[in-house]
This record gives C-alpha cells, structure tokens and sequence, in this order.
C-alpha cells in the first residue's frame, strides 16, 4: 500500500484495515465492526457503542494520522517501549488502565491512561511509572464520509466535497487535552520521583516547542514518537524515535504560549478604555464576545 498516493478521500483506515484492503480479514472486521487493536471489547466503541465512527486514522498531506488512542495498542508495542524506560533493570513487571489519580485534598487530577507496575516474586508493588496517549482531535466533517463510505465500501471510494473536510486539529489537543494532563497527572508523578512516558504521532509532537534532549539514564520524562508505516496492505505502528527529556523543563517549554503583539493588546485595551468611558456598553460586551 502506497499511502502516499491516496489524495482524493480522507479515511485512512476503517475498523483497522485501509479501505484498499479487500482480503477476507478486512472484510470481516468492516462488516462486524470488529477492532483489532485490543480494544476492551471485539467491537469499535468510538463515540458510540450501537453506530460507532469507525475511522482509526485520517489522511492529512497524504499521511494517515492517528485520530483514535485505540490505535496506539497494536501488538501493545507501546508498553513494552515505554516499560524499557520506566524500569531501568529486568523485572517481573505489568500495566494497569485508567487509574485514577488524587491530590493531596483528595481531587482527582484525572485518570492515568496506563501504569506500569513492577512487583517481586509475592506480588507486592515495587516501582510504577506512567504511559499517557494521545491521539489528535479533528475538526471538519468527518461524518459524512464515513458514512458515504459504508453505504458503498469499495476501494474506489471518493470524497472531495472541500465543505469542512476532516482534519487533525492539533492545536486544540495538546491545549485542551495534552498540557492539562501533563500539568495535572504529571506534576504529582514528578514529586513522588516517578518516570513518566508520552505516545504521540510524530507529527503532533512537531507541532510542539522544541524541546531540551538528556541521555536516557539522566531523563524521568520521554515522549515516544509513532508512525503509520505501509505494511502490504496495511498499515503499521512503528516507534520512529523517542526524546528522553526532563519533566521540569519540559513542562517549562510546552505550556509556554508565545507572546501574541503587545501593540494589537494595548489596542484592544484602548478601545475598550474608551467605550467604558462614554458608557457604551454595546461595544464593551461585544467585545467580551469575541475574546470569548
């Protein structure tokens, strides 16, 4: 499979096989709306248990991107990766899902996606880290494809109607979704001395701030990097390349916003200076408006 020829239609991959992949396993899946990615059940349970989106990943720039963390548990290889981080010798190890997290008042900070858990030959606890995935948001119609798809799942498939096409949104997943749970999750791992792991896709790591890189053995803090590689008529999860980093610093860089013009600010606040000072309300709440 050449991902790199498909251009005119956005879904990469349907209930885990691309939409060229007519082989009898393919079929299966589509038809059942099985997941082959060690979901928590055989069925794809994306956004609805009855009439699931089935679309683990989308075309962008003729580049399937990853859109469900489903996808990120093929062959579980993230684990394994993220394992050889965490714990710095052989042990006898295992991971948890969704545990929730609590400060020090007993609020949660969110639930950790996966801990991985070394315990000695009793089955007591001795070291944990954390694994946080994430995949991207879109925005854009993507309804309307797969949909179109279903009702005539050929391999011939079109769709370039250009009025909201699917895209990765990657802005709003590392604001909305990636920086909070770094800050929240991440900050109460580091004082308790705990080496934390991020999956990501290496094209939203790219959109980040470049980070500061250690050594392995000097990092509690490492962002895993994955691609989509054509594998037959497939498509692959490969580990394209970890950054070991440092938690403080790292924390430092992405939840840093640069600064937009301090000119066009003291505009806005003049503007505003001077509506309030001729009481007029109507351009004092619209502009409330739009900052909102």
């Amino acid at each position: 499979m050449q991902a790199d020829k498909i251009t005119n239609q956005p879904l990469a991959e349907v209930f885990g096989f691309p939409i060229n992949n007519e082989g009898e396993r393919a079929l299966r899946y589509r038809e059942n709306k099985l997941c082959p990615f060690n979901n928590i059940v055989s069925n794809c349970t994306k956004n609805s248990i009855e009439f699931p989106l089935g679309v683990c990943s989308l075309y962008h720039k003729d580049k399937p991107v990853i859109i469900c963390p489903i996808r990120f548990r093929e062959d579980w290889t993230i684990i394994s990766d993220a394992a050889n981080f965490i714990f710095d010798k052989k042990v006898t190890w295992t991971h948890v899902g969704e545990v929730r997290l609590n400060d020090k008042h007993g609020k949660s900070a969110g639930n950790i996606d996966y801990v991985l858990v070394s315990y000695d030959d009793k089955g007591r606890v001795v070291d944990f880290g954390s694994l946080e995935v994430q995949s991207v948001y879109i925005s854009g119609n993507l309804t309307g494809p797969f949909t179109a798809y279903l009702e005539d799942p050929t391999s011939s498939f079109s769709w370039t109607n250009a009025f909201k096409y699917p895209k990765p949104d990657y802005l709003s997943s590392s604001r909305k979704r990636l920086i909070p749970q770094i800050i929240a999750k991440g900050s109460i791992l580091r004082q308790w001395n705990k080496k934390q792991a991020v999956a990501l896709q290496t094209t939203f790591y790219n959109t980040l701030p470049a980070l500061p890189e250690v050594e392995k053995s000097q990092s509690d803090f490492a962002f895993f990097l994955y691609d989509l590689v054509p594998d037959n008529l497939s498509l692959s999860l490969k580990l394209q390349r970890v950054v070991y980093t440092n938690f403080a610093s790292a924390l430092e860089q992405i939840a840093k916003f640069e600064a937009g013009s301090i000119i066009e600010f003291t505009e806005l606040l003049q503007k505003k200076l001077d509506a309030k000072r001729t009481g007029n309300n109507d351009i004092i709440n619209d502009e409330n408006t739009v900052a909102e």
